[in-house]
């Protein structure tokens, strides 16, 4: 992404507000300093998108066409500031869908013209890791386990705002896998919290396999364990019997937890990472918060999560992530352009220090 450098660093406090609209919740937050959340809006289309099964991309920008507007004005007032009083604009670039995106990012540019004031455009995934700083204090080098609807990543992060992915989904994303068995079992849409609920609900579950890929991978698969769960349905359905969600949702469960888990651990020992980070909407997984939890305790590793309110898409954890740039003077043109594929790895800041040293 390209970015404008502005040499001397910003002294006065930073107080950013953040536009989020890179799938279906549209938000806005205002944060001071990257860790202080004045306001936090978000709008869901839940809703809207529950009766399709999942979301309708078209849908979904033009319910963002709809509310972006008011959801602006409510953060700013909720924060109790002055558009004067703010420092700079920031939005999710990308990845997301591209409709959704297009709405967030001319609404901030918009503003950033009018008020003259920076730009900066931001790596959604960075803001997932970051909605951790809202809450915690980050020791550096760290490792962040990224797990949502639309990505499952494994990310060293050895410097604040030093990006770099080790691991990720050659296939579905964990949340989608989630999702997807839950529509095959008949659940409600989004599915992932059903099947959380009822794998608590189960004392045996479905014996399902572990996909673990090459010994040495951090990537992840779960397409041929959202395929195994369609099988055991059919196989049954075939045979008359019947099958009780809660079995099936468990040994599901069980299966993605314990694969995420060793490989956020091996992977957190490999890089010498003083915390392991759970980031993304699937870090409200319950099985998951207390598998990390248990195994953290026993390696003496910290484990940090985001309060739930922070797990899904919301716009403070975009501001959280702007602030790295914001701090360093890094900001983007008014032609910024949403990316539907930007890479994290070339949205890290500018560490001249970091780099001469690595």
């Amino acid at each position: 992404m390209p970015t404008q450098r502005n040499e001397k660093t910003p002294s006065r406090p930073g107080l950013i507000l953040a536009v989020e609209t890179s799938c279906d919740e549209t938000s806005a937050a205002v944060v001071e300093n990257g860790t202080i959340i004045r306001s936090n809006v978000v709008s869901s289309q839940i809703e809207t998108h529950k009766r399709f099964g999942g979301v309708v991309p078209e849908i979904a920008s033009r319910k963002h066409v709809e509310s972006i507007t008011l959801i602006l004005d409510e953060a700013v007032r909720a924060a109790n500031v002055r558009l004067s009083d703010l420092s700079a604009i920031a939005v999710t670039q990308g990845p997301g869908l591209v409709g959704s995106l297009l709405v967030g990012v001319v609404a901030a540019k918009a503003l950033a013209c009018s008020l003259q004031i920076p730009l900066i455009g931001v790596h959604h995934i960075a803001g997932h890791i970051y909605a951790n700083r809202l809450v915690h204090e980050l020791d550096y080098p760290l490792m962040a386990l990224v797990v949502s609807g639309g990505h499952t990543e494994l990310v060293h992060v050895p410097a604040p705002g030093v990006f770099r992915v080790i691991g990720q989904t050659r296939d579905d994303a964990a949340g989608e896998a989630y999702d997807k068995v839950a529509r095959a079992m008949g659940l409600p849409y989004p599915g992932g919290p059903h099947v959380d609920r009822l794998a608590h609900e189960a004392d045996e579950g479905v014996p399902m396999p572990r996909v673990w890929l090459e010994p040495d991978s951090y990537d992840f698969s779960f397409s041929g364990l959202k395929s195994a769960v369609l099988a055991i349905l059919n196989q049954a359905k075939m045979r008359g019997d019947v099958i009780h969600p809660v079995r099936i949702s468990k040994g599901f469960q069980d299966s993605v937890v314990e694969v995420l888990v060793e490989k956020a651990i091996r992977a957190s020992k490999e890089f010498g990472a003083k915390q392991l980070l759970l980031a993304g909407g699937v870090a409200a997984n319950k099985g998951l918060r207390e598998a990390l939890a248990d195994r953290c305790g026993r390696e003496g590793l910290p484990l940090l999560a985001p309060p739930l309110s922070l797990c899904t898409d919301n716009a403070a954890m975009i501001a959280a992530a702007a602030f790295l740039k914001w701090d360093r003077g890094e900001t983007s043109p008014l032609d910024l352009k949403a990316e539907p594929l930007l890479s994290l790895g070339g949205w890290s800041v500018k560490d001249p220090f970091f780099e001469s040293v690595h």
